[in-house]
């Protein structure tokens, strides 16, 4: 029996809505590239040019230099979260980040894959939720569909392909718990 090959000439995502206008998604675009998706350092004008494309974002919010974010109107922000360098939130889907979580540096954050088990590779989008107190390492990976428990951490380069128990502490790839997370006063 023959087996089946991918074959990207069939691949059709029509059905997938990215939001906003076309004249929107590309001064969002400008926007990104020019002022969040550089050096530039000013969270607070971050914040600001986020909200005006629709973005929800509390208090106390701390966005470093040369984040990525694809669709700011699927972006949830509460109160006093850190964004550090070089994160990548691939936010085809809703991202939520609760208070006082942190994603740290190089982290990505993506809500889009490809169903590799089917012909055409299609598109599967799943939301991402990192809950209070949680936090992202460094270089790490989120995959679509996952949840980061409350504060719970994902360890450096670690890879979260599946929801995060509250108050667990994972490393690996896939990430799998390794102990309880103590916050001491």
């Amino acid at each position: 029996m023959e087996q089946l090959k991918t074959d990207l000439s069939k691949y059709n995502n029509d059905w997938y809505k990215r939001g906003g206008s076309t004249f929107k998604q590309v001064c969002w675009y400008i926007v990104n590239y020019v002022f969040v998706n550089s050096a530039y350092p000013n969270s607070a004008f971050k914040v600001f040019l986020l909200r005006l494309f629709g973005a929800k974002i509390g208090k106390n919010v701390t966005i470093k230099p040369s984040v990525h974010i694809k669709f700011p109107w699927n972006l949830r922000i509460g109160n006093n979260v850190w964004i550090g360098e070089k994160v990548w939130i691939d936010n085809l889907g809703l991202v939520v980040l609760h208070d006082n979580s942190c994603v740290s540096q190089g982290a990505m954050l993506l809500c889009g894959n490809h169903h590799y088990k089917k012909v055409a590779f299609d598109l599967i989008v799943g939301n991402i939720t990192v809950e209070e107190g949680a936090w992202v390492g460094a270089k790490c990976v989120v995959c679509p569909g996952v949840k980061i428990g409350s504060h719970s951490v994902l360890t450096v380069s670690s890879v979260a392909v599946s929801r995060l128990e509250p108050w667990g502490i994972y490393q690996g790839n896939p990430a799998v718990k390794i102990k309880e997370r103590v916050i001491k006063g």
